[in-house]
């Protein structure tokens, strides 16, 4: 509960910098899962309108990808996620998402142990690219959020993300599943970039599925172990 006040006023100025870089008729998103110590904390780009909490009447959670279907494909494929409750996701459109089915995916990701978030919590209209200057004004703040909820790693999905978060040039395709380091405060996490795996990126899904189990199972799963 303490860590979840501690976000909770962070999103005064997600509001803010949505006024500034975000669509005005959109709500910004911010972001949900564990928010002790998950396994893991994944990194996306930034939230458009196909996500149902971004609606101005939307009295539920603000959290990534609600009303959509394919990161939760993701998810189920590296066994983060249940497969009955992706089935249902397949059967919903956006518009039959709820209030309480979205509190119910968000309670499998707890369960899971991880957390979702995005560098940009801007919600545009559409997947239009943002300038690297608006993902950078973010960036104090997504490093308040993972200070907080202290992750045992940290997953950065595409090259502008992983680029502006790691303060230094990365290809994906050129360091699939190398681990670079990150201080945050008086904590270093271990950073993976991996491919974008959804919209434009969706032809790397694959890929992306392939390195993010070769991640968990060596530095998630093993961490468990030795625990």
């Amino acid at each position: 509960m303490k860590n979840q006040r501690r976000l909770k006023k962070l999103e005064l100025e997600y509001d803010k910098l949505q006024k500034e870089y975000g669509a005005e008729e959109l709500n910004s998103i911010y972001n949900g899962g564990l928010t002790d110590h998950p396994d893991i904390c994944f990194v996306f780009m930034n939230p458009t309108g196909k996500n149902i909490a971004s609606d101005k009447n939307w009295k539920g959670i603000r959290a990534p990808w609600l009303g959509t279907k394919n990161i939760w494909k993701l998810f189920t494929a590296i066994d983060l996620f249940d497969p009955k409750l992706m089935a249902e996701i397949k059967k919903r459109k956006a518009k039959e998402w709820d209030v309480s089915f979205a509190n119910q995916v968000y309670e499998e990701v707890i369960r899971k142990k991880y957390f979702i978030t995005n560098l940009g919590k801007c919600t545009q209209q559409d997947a239009r690219p943002l300038k690297d200057e608006v993902l950078k004004s973010y960036l104090d703040l997504l490093e308040q959020e993972i200070a907080i909820i202290k992750p045992k790693i940290v997953i950065t999905f595409g090259n502008q993300v992983s680029s502006i978060f790691l303060h230094q040039k990365i290809s994906v395709s050129a360091c699939r599943k190398q681990c670079f380091f990150k201080k945050i405060q008086n904590h270093t996490y271990k950073v993976f970039p991996v491919f974008y795996p959804v919209g434009n990126g969706t032809f790397n899904l694959e890929k992306a599925i392939a390195d993010l189990k070769e991640i968990i199972d060596i530095y998630v799963k093993e961490k468990q172990e030795i625990s």
